[in-house]
């Protein structure tokens, strides 16, 4: 074995990032969302008039400051992840915690984008098109929330000194499982504020 992979752990031929279990979380959300889309697809197919009209309705700059906090947030594990790697304790710690702040603009985001919408008449009887979205956005904001409670057990962990370049597997598997709400986000973005 060289001394470079001696030195990090990240660097072993076949190493799956995080560890296993995060892994077969990770495909039980996947395997969701697709299901979630495929629901989508099919009432789009049977209310195409309702999905043309709908996202002209959709405050878009919330989706698009919902992106940039997750995308955000996101860069800040990558970072995280970086700097355990160097053991680099206090700044991992830091970017564990930008990431949770940037994280926590999303359901505040969300909760003035709710009330703006049924200020506007837009809740889950407005339609086909409100009742998918309301389903699916809502139910990314459930996976969201259980991101950040994982992210705040990686923050304590990390601030107790638990992680180091030699083991930080559960910092990574948070990281990984943030990354994925970020991918399906970048789905339903679209699907809901910009496609017509």
């Amino acid at each position: 074995m060289s001394a470079t992979l001696a030195l990090d752990p990240a660097a072993a031929p076949g190493r799956i990032p995080g560890n296993k279990g995060i892994w077969v979380g990770i495909f039980c959300v996947l395997v969701e969302f697709l299901l979630l889309f495929g629901v989508y697809f099919i009432a789009k197919a049977h209310h195409p008039e309702a999905f043309l009209k709908g996202p002209s309705q959709l405050a878009t700059v919330a989706g698009t400051t919902i992106t940039f906090l997750l995308l955000t947030s996101g860069y800040c594990m990558v970072k995280a992840v970086a700097a355990i790697r160097q053991d680099r304790k206090r700044a991992t710690l830091g970017w564990v915690v930008g990431a949770i702040l940037l994280g926590l603009g999303y359901p505040l985001v969300k909760f003035f984008e709710i009330r703006w919408n049924i200020a506007n008449g837009i809740d889950g009887q407005a339609g086909i098109f409100y009742t998918t979205y309301y389903y699916l956005t809502l139910n990314h904001l459930v996976h969201v929330s259980w991101g950040i409670l994982g992210l705040g057990w990686v923050a304590v962990r990390t601030g107790l000194g638990v992680y180091s370049a030699e083991d930080y597997s559960g910092l990574e598997a948070a990281a990984v499982y943030w990354h994925t709400t970020d991918v399906i986000w970048l789905v339903i973005f679209p699907f809901f504020y910009v496609l017509r």
